[in-house]
């Protein structure tokens, strides 16, 4: 698919956060014309002309915005943190995928008051969150199964997302810092809104009343 200065295309997640967006985007008159759950296509036609989806990984959305092969996306927080995200906007909080970005140990251990030793996927997040305390940290990249770093003596500790915080529990961990609140963020490149604001704004104010309605009604 080519883009062209009258089409807009908007990336979505992949996963739990697709589940919660094609609902939004629906209330505001934009629904697929497939199936994006039994489909194996990437890109799908919409209820409105030249508006188009393309269902990718939550990690890439950022990339295919900031490159302009997407004009929109739909993004994790966590995942624009990480990111850096510096040449896109953030245009509406969808207030969808509520969690939060936190540390995390095994229960009622104390942490090591010298070098700390931290697992996680969100290295830059890290980072940046332990140099603004001035702790030093080795850092330890996984994708996936963070629990069981502590518990297998491979980290100290773990940042990650929490939603109800039962995988901690049922591993043994604890809650330990907070450092983010997380949702996902309608995102346009700057691009995208210096060359197709008008086609943009419509769709934005769509999803704002979309999402205000659905506050509302909660």
């Amino acid at each position: 698919m080519q883009q062209s200065a009258q089409s807009i295309t908007i990336a979505l997640s992949k996963g739990r956060i697709l589940k919660e967006t094609l609902p939004l985007f629906a209330a505001a008159g934009i629904e697929p014309l497939e199936d994006v759950y039994t489909s194996r296509k990437l890109i799908f036609e919409t209820t409105q002309p030249n508006v188009h989806f393309i269902v990718i990984r939550a990690v890439d959305v950022p990339t295919y915005v900031e490159y302009g092969v997407a004009d929109l996306g739909v993004s994790g927080k966590d995942v624009l943190m990480e990111h850096g995200a510096e040449e896109m906007y953030e245009l509406l909080d969808l207030n969808i995928a509520r969690c939060k970005l936190m540390t995390a140990k095994i229960k009622d251990q104390v942490l090591p008051q010298g070098r700390l030793k931290v697992a996680t996927k969100y290295i830059n997040v890290a980072k940046k969150y332990f140099a603004a305390q001035g702790r030093q940290v080795e850092l330890i990249k996984l994708y996936g199964g963070m629990e069981l770093a502590p518990i297998m003596h491979l980290a100290d500790a773990i940042v990650d997302i929490v939603d109800t915080g039962n995988t901690l529990t049922a591993n043994g961990l604890e809650q330990d810092e907070f450092i983010a609140d997380i949702s996902s963020r309608l995102i346009a490149s700057r691009l995208a809104l210096k060359m197709k604001d008008e086609k943009i704004q419509p769709i934005v104010e769509m999803l704002s009343a979309a999402v205000e309605k659905k506050a509302k009604s909660a």
